[in-house]
Parts: structure tokens; sequence; C-alpha cells
């Protein structure tokens, strides 16, 4: 679990990681830590859940990320959606 306060994202941006679970296509993802070490990994989102700390995408490998760690998705970066 992450310690931040989640940080709501730009509607345009959740709607590109939608748009990634719809297709399940294999998309690269960059994600920051929690030590703001940034990971970029290629995988297939399965599903966007919300959670008492906030929203996660949940990835086919099992692994659950929180949306205001994600960095980019296939090189649109989060940084660039005001939200």
């Amino acid at each position: 679990m992450d310690d931040a306060p989640y940080q709501p994202i730009s509607c345009d941006f959740h709607d590109l990681l939608e748009a990634a679970a719809t297709r399940r296509s294999v998309v690269t993802l960059e994600i920051r830590d929690a030590a703001d070490v940034v990971e970029r990994a290629q995988v297939r989102i399965s599903d966007i859940v919300t959670r008492a700390d906030g929203e996660y995408v949940l990835l086919d490998n099992g692994r659950s990320v929180r949306l205001d760690r994600i960095v980019s998705i296939d090189g649109a970066r989060l940084v660039d959606y005001p939200e």
C-alpha cells in the first residue's frame, strides 16, 4: 500500500487506460514506485478498480498499480494531461 494520499488523474488519461483494458493489448507502462524509481513494463491491463485508497489498474501478471503512480502508457505521459 502507498503511504502518499491518492491524487486523482486526468479523465483523458484515465480514458487511455480504460481503452487499453478494453482492447486487452500489450502496452508499455512506466510506473513510479514509492522510492521515486521509475520502472518500465510491458503488460496487459485487465481491469481498473476503485479501492478505499484510490484507483488501480489490475495487470495480467497479478500486480495492481495505483493510477497516480503511472508515469506513462505507450509514451503518453500523465503530466501532459492536465486534470
